[in-house]
């Protein structure tokens, strides 16, 4: 037997993505606003991470504007939201990239390369969208502006956004483990040296750069339910689950504020914000 949201179903999924959504927008916009005013954060590294905050900030900005009863509007803003939520996450790679080439491998040219990161998350962002719009149902949109309704939108919708997504969460996961061995067999070697400032530094140096191989779960977090959510949906689209569309939209509208904190809220934004805290 088919089961359809209802209409009181649909509102509580508008309010939480709208909430969950601005949540996302106010974290990001922080570290957009961080890396515009003080000018000591404004190195390569936290460039990208600006990136990605830029990205999670529009991604959540386009994620709140959507109204299904408005069928043009939810439609563009569907295409807008599915471009920058795979620049988000693309922009993650770059930053393990950075980190594994100048950490693992010991290269200095990652600067050189922004230009070929731009190319490589928006060009592949906007191919990804454009190929999207196969077997687009236009007329019936849905609870989410963002979810295809016809099989074959449905399919093409999982290949062009949960494909890459989750080959973005094995690189990133990959790339996190080879740098965290290296740095960690680092720290084994620095304990037979005398040099205990040494020493200190490379287990403080390990213990920061351990966080960053937990990131891989933010993505996971953010996007298991969806995934789940979007293969249940093709095998059984009759078939509506409201817990795992609540939990599907919740946990997606949250991508923005958990890389935020994650990437963004880092030793040098805090020192930053704290040294103008102390001029007042």
């Amino acid at each position: 037997m088919a089961t359809v949201l209802s209409l009181h179903d649909r509102g509580i999924l508008t309010a939480v993505n709208s909430g969950a959504s601005s949540l996302s927008f106010v974290g990001s916009g922080f570290i957009v606003l961080c890396y515009s005013l003080f000018k000591e954060l404004r190195k390569f590294s936290f460039k990208l991470v600006f990136y990605l905050s830029l990205s999670d900030m529009l991604c959540s900005f386009f994620n709140m504007v959507g109204d299904p009863s408005k069928g043009f509007f939810c439609y563009a803003q569907g295409y807008t939201t599915h471009f920058f939520c795979v620049a988000s996450f693309l922009w993650t790679t770059t930053i393990a990239f950075t980190l594994h080439r100048t950490v693992v491998r010991h290269k200095t040219d990652v600067e050189d390369l922004e230009a070929i990161f731009h190319l490589y998350v928006w060009g592949t962002s906007l191919v990804m969208t454009v190929i999207r719009s196969i077997g687009n149902d236009h007329t019936h949109l849905g609870a989410w502006c963002w979810a295809q309704t016809g099989r074959t939108g449905k399919a093409v919708h999982f290949i062009t956004f949960y494909v890459p997504l989750w080959g973005a969460i094995l690189y990133n996961g990959f790339t996190y483990f080879q740098v965290i061995r290296m740095l960690n067999n680092a720290t084994r070697m620095a304990v037979g040296m005398s040099d205990r400032a040494y020493q200190f530094d490379s287990r403080t140096d390990t213990k920061a750069l351990n966080r960053w191989g937990y990131y891989p779960l933010i993505l996971i977090g953010s996007w298991a339910f969806g995934t789940i959510n979007r293969i249940h949906d093709f095998i059984e689209p009759g078939h509506k689950i409201f817990w795992l569309t609540f939990l599907d939209v919740g946990t997606a509208g949250l991508m923005g504020l958990f890389n935020s904190i994650a990437y963004g809220l880092n030793a040098s934004v805090r020192r930053a914000i704290s040294e103008r805290l102390e001029l007042f």
